[in-house]
């Protein structure tokens, strides 16, 4: 099962799922006009600075909570054991990328939220219900595509955002303090239920406080590393630009990578860390409070620059300047941890990256969870919610307890199917996100 699984598994993420996702963000930027290049400080002010609409919007939470949220599903794992692995497998130059990856994702992710605000709806709870699901089925006309998307996502919501992040932090929490994995299960289960039991406005509050506190001392972390290894910054930057395009021979315990594997691992776990195209994040961007689409979609695609270009870029910087990645042996967020401790010292390192993997793990649950609840309400109505939410935080604490590594291969599967109908839905209604983007700057609205 575990092998067949693993096949089917290469097969979701291989190089035709790849080249649509890159290809799509490609494809809305040009039509776009490059939107994320020429709004992107536009859209910085309007994520930390403005925060809130002058008058009344429709909407359960700030444009902040919105952004936030999504936030909390996307900086995980992959930040940290991710872009480890991306080195490993692809040299230096996969972290170049991983840039233009998440640069042209961010018109993907704005495109995304331009189409979940546009056809969100009030659901029986008088909450907003938006993302893929709606727009493919009220969009697109196609309520099969709608139908198979939230299946996935409330498939994927289970395991790759659950079960996979409680027995991350369990396992983390054990190998750092020695602490049993069932009394972090039952830990982790109740912080979740305490969260998710009051929907998304206590999400929204919750992440908003806990996304920017995990992200700032994170990079608090990394930023001392770099300073500390200041001088070796213009050889990492040359190291990156030539790998990326001439690829990297052998040297200490790195095996060496072409030209192709960097651009292969570069690209794949970009995407796998911003989610930009796989239609997760609009789902929180629905529930914004937001008088018009591009609003909320411009703060919506800051979360692919701040997740890709700022958080993954800290953790590759630390991992080139200290040299860790010519370790032999070392990988994952085992590497990114021996990074930090060669600079910071063994202890401190350590905290660093065991905390770091506990609290992007924990915000992942909260980001996940309510992506499952609306792609559940989507397939059996509002009276699915609550059930739902129980079930949810049973799994917390069972994913903390058991091997689970079918689990994660199931679930990483579906993740990938979810792109497939939503990605469909964003080529096919592309000129109707131009004609949106177009009216809303014509109109010249009153946040610019």
């Amino acid at each position: 099962m575990e092998a067949l699984l693993s096949k089917i598994d290469a097969l979701v993420w291989g190089p035709p799922l790849i080249i649509l996702l890159l290809g799509t963000g490609i494809y809305l930027t040009v039509r776009l006009k490059g939107i994320q290049f020429t709004k992107l400080f536009h859209s910085l002010y309007l994520a930390f600075i403005k925060r809130k609409e002058k008058g009344e919007a429709e909407g359960d939470i700030s444009h902040f909570e919105a952004l936030m949220t999504a936030l909390s599903a996307t900086v995980g794992t992959g930040n940290i054991a991710g872009v480890a692995t991306a080195i490993i497998a692809g040299g230096p130059g996969a972290l170049f990328w991983m840039w233009i990856t998440g640069l042209f994702g961010m018109a993907t992710k704005f495109s995304e939220a331009v189409l979940a605000v546009h056809f969100r709806v009030v659901d029986e709870n008088g909450q907003m219900a938006g993302g893929p699901m709606y727009y493919l089925r009220d969009g697109l006309k196609s309520p099969v595509l709608a139908f198979l998307f939230a299946l996935f996502t409330s498939i994927s919501a289970f395991g790759i955002g659950n079960m996979v992040q409680s027995n991350s932090v369990a396992d983390a929490v054990r190998s750092s303090f020695g602490i049993p994995v069932y009394i972090t299960g039952i830990i982790l289960a109740v912080a979740t239920a305490i969260v998710i039991l009051g929907g998304i406005k206590s999400i929204g509050k919750v992440t908003s406080f806990l996304v920017p506190f995990m992200i700032v001392v994170y990079m608090g972390a990394a930023i001392i590393v770099i300073i500390l290894e200041f001088d070796k910054i213009p050889y990492v930057f040359k190291l990156i630009i030539d790998s990326a395009f001439s690829g990297h021979a052998a040297v200490g315990g790195f095996a060496g990578a072409t030209v192709r594997e960097a651009l292969r691992f570069g690209v794949a776990r970009g995407i796998f860390s911003n989610e930009s195209g796989l239609g997760s994040s609009p789902i929180a961007a629905a529930a914004a409070k937001t008088k018009h689409p591009v609003t909320q979609a411009l703060v919506s695609m800051t979360q692919t620059f701040i997740d890709t270009i700022v958080v993954c870029s800290m953790t590759g910087f630390v991992i080139l300047v200290t040299g860790s990645w010519k370790l032999e042996g070392v990988n994952g967020a085992s590497l990114t941890s021996v990074a930090f401790s060669n600079a910071l010292g063994q202890h401190a390192g350590s905290l660093v990256v065991a905390l770091g993997l506990i609290l992007f793990a924990y915000s992942t649950i909260l980001g996940w969870s309510y992506y499952g609840e609306k792609a559940i309400e989507y397939l059996l109505g509002v009276k699915a919610i609550k059930p739902y939410r129980v079930v949810f935080v049973i799994l917390v604490l069972v994913g903390s307890i058991l091997k689970i590594d079918v689990v994660w291969t199931l679930a990483d599967i579906f993740n990938g199917l979810m792109a497939i109908p939503n990605l469909i839905g964003l080529l096919g209604l592309s000129g109707l996100i131009v004609k949106i983007t177009s009216d809303y700057f014509k109109n010249k609205q009153s946040d610019l």
